[in-house]
């Protein structure tokens, strides 16, 4: 019946997804917003002004509900976190179907999850489960499928990525990290057990970030980010032989000041820290609530770069990608996008969990450059 439904469109970061979805979707789409309330999906209807658009009734906590949702769409996105609590009756549900589904998780554990339990299912119904279409994982895994993409793909290629950014951030987003946090030893077993089932192929693809340290190139003070990202990035390289026989990356925060650099370590190590115990996590949890997100003011402000220096022999290039907010602006455009290009732009056949950039590549990068997002090269 449709070809792309939003899953928690009531939400901050899936409304402004809706928005950018009223503004973008081809004449003729079939498309509708799905969620638990009524009434909030008729507000978010209203705001948007697109008349005929149809509200779906669905709850994560109700699975024939998803069933039918799921067996009604090409295409279904959910914004409906944190993912680990409320994500995989809905991913179940599209695996079976055989649709479609895209989400903006962060979560690794969450993702490792889905492997474990709806990969084969997802493979046999031919659904494409993409994990991670927002800021997580979009500019670093599609950036480092641009970079590669212009280098020799039978030499070893040596990538590194240095994100800069100034943004706000959303209760949601705070609620999933401190959860995720709060779980680093049921994250690693469940991350066993996927690459126990998964393998790792004959060619070489690690990680290799480098200590902390001053970057002359872009003048800043360089962490590495334990975060979903750079685990994105390489699993594209092992899926793809165009990463080249041994693939190295190596994935940073930058800083501007050696005080903000420390003061950015010890505060992500008191995070964590804080996570691991009940009660101080409840603390963490009640400092934003989930539905709260920053001003369009202070989006308005919010930009972000990520630049990737990159080895293949005697080749040497430096790519980019650039955009403004990226917590929600830019990562609303970035799932309304991946869904539109799903959902209508021919692509390499795929099944299964399979990274944005494996389900997507350069049609995604067309989308995106055509809705802000820049990717540019220089050669050294």
């Amino acid at each position: 019946m449709y070809d792309v439904v939003l899953l928690g469109a009531t939400g901050f970061t899936g409304a402004l997804t809706a928005e950018h979805l009223a503004r973008h979707v081809p004449a003729g789409a079939r498309w509708a917003l799905a969620g638990r309330s009524a009434p909030k999906l008729a507000a978010v209807a209203a705001r948007l002004g697109v008349t005929g658009l149809d509200l779906i009734p669905a709850d994560v906590s109700d699975p024939a509900s998803l069933r039918r949702l799921a067996s009604s769409t090409r295409v279904l996105v959910s914004t409906v976190g944190p993912y680990l609590t409320h994500g995989m009756p809905v991913v179940a549900a599209c695996a079976e179907a055989g649709t479609d589904y895209l989400d903006l998780t962060g979560e690794p554990e969450f993702v490792d999850r889905v492997y474990v339990e709806q990969h084969a299912r997802a493979v046999a119904s031919g659904a494409r489960l993409v994990h991670s279409c927002g800021f997580d994982s979009v500019p670093y895994d599609l950036g480092a499928f641009f970079t590669v993409s212009q280098l020799p793909s039978d030499v070893p290629i040596r990538l590194e990525g240095y994100v800069t950014a100034s943004a706000g951030f959303s209760g949601g987003t705070l609620h999933s990290a401190v959860n995720a946090l709060g779980r680093l030893r049921a994250s690693a077993a469940v991350a066993r057990e996927r690459r126990a089932l998964e393998g790792r192929g004959t060619r070489v693809v690690r990680g290799a970030s480098r200590p902390p340290h001053y970057d002359h190139r872009l003048g800043v003070w360089a962490l590495p980010a334990p975060t979903i990202d750079p685990l994105v990035v390489l699993r594209s390289a092992r899926a793809s032989a165009e990463y080249g026989p041994d693939f190295r990356y190596g994935h940073h925060i930058g800083v501007k000041g050696l005080a903000t650099a420390v003061g950015l370590a010890v505060g992500a190590g008191a995070v964590v820290g804080l996570a691991q115990l009940p009660v101080t996590r409840k603390w963490l949890l009640g400092l934003k609530e989930a539905g709260d997100g920053p001003s369009a003011e202070q989006r308005a402000r919010s930009w972000f770069k990520v630049v990737f220096f990159a080895t293949a022999g005697d080749e040497r290039l430096v790519t980019e990608v650039a955009g403004g907010d990226p917590g929600y602006g830019d990562t609303a455009k970035m799932l309304a996008e991946s869904a539109l290009c799903l959902a209508f732009d021919t692509l390499a056949p795929t099944a299964g969990q399979v990274t944005p950039a494996i389900a997507m590549g350069s049609p995604l990068i067309t989308r995106l450059a055509a809705a802000g997002i820049t990717f540019t090269t220089r050669h050294l």
